[in-house]
């Protein structure tokens, strides 16, 4: 009950401490034709590096211009030609933390969008599993992830929320708040290439691991 309550002030505090788009912030998501998806800025140019490599900030969820993000970064990821199961906003370029996350934990796989997302558990079991990125779509590589992860998030109605995801919908969810600290798949990869595992036997399909 205290580690919820404590989780609870978190959530709370981060709310009021959430900020509103600037000026450039405003000029990107308007820009072009609004009714159209935002342009997934590649790694390879200056600016997608920019903000990929950026840690981004929390947005108030009241922002008027929100909903619009939310609607342009959906049109990203579900576009026939990207074929994506998430995006974080710093991959449309704007450095806030958001992101898309299909849901193949719930019936019909549905996206839900999540505002200041924040993993406030992870468990100790691991999960292997092969990852690619959209913003770099010639690297992709194996992961190991938390099995289960605690994520604290705000709704477009304000709404503070406290969930477990699991397996491969938790890999997304890794994979995507990642962005919002400026870590790339390339970074995972390289991170854990002389980390040693050993496997955990499980009548799950997913290949489990424990860090040794």
């Amino acid at each position: 009950m205290k580690f919820f309550f404590i989780i609870s002030c978190f959530c709370w505090s981060t709310h009021l401490s959430a900020q509103f788009f600037t000026e450039p912030e405003r000029q990107l998501i308007t820009g072009g034709d609004t009714s159209a998806m935002l342009r997934i800025i590649p790694l390879s140019e200056p600016e997608g590096l920019q903000a990929l490599k950026a840690i981004s900030t929390d947005i108030a969820w009241n922002d008027p211009l929100l909903p619009l993000l939310k609607q342009r970064m959906y049109k990203a990821v579900t576009d026939t030609a990207v074929g994506g199961v998430g995006i974080a906003a710093p991959q449309v370029g704007v450095n806030r933390n958001l992101v898309w996350v299909q849901r193949f934990d719930k019936e019909g796989a549905p996206f839900e969008f999540f505002i200041n997302p924040k993993i406030v558990w992870r468990s100790g079991l691991l999960r292997l599993g092969m990852e690619g990125d959209l913003s770099f779509s010639d690297k992709r590589g194996e992961v190991v992830r938390s099995y289960t992860i605690m994520v604290s998030y705000t709704d477009i109605k304000g709404g503070q929320h406290i969930e477990m995801i699991e397996d491969f919908t938790a890999v997304i969810f890794q994979h995507e708040t990642d962005h919002l600290f400026g870590i790339l798949l390339t970074d995972r990869l390289e991170e854990q290439k002389n980390k040693m595992y050993r496997e955990y036997h499980s009548p799950r399909t997913s290949q489990l691991l424990l860090e040794e």
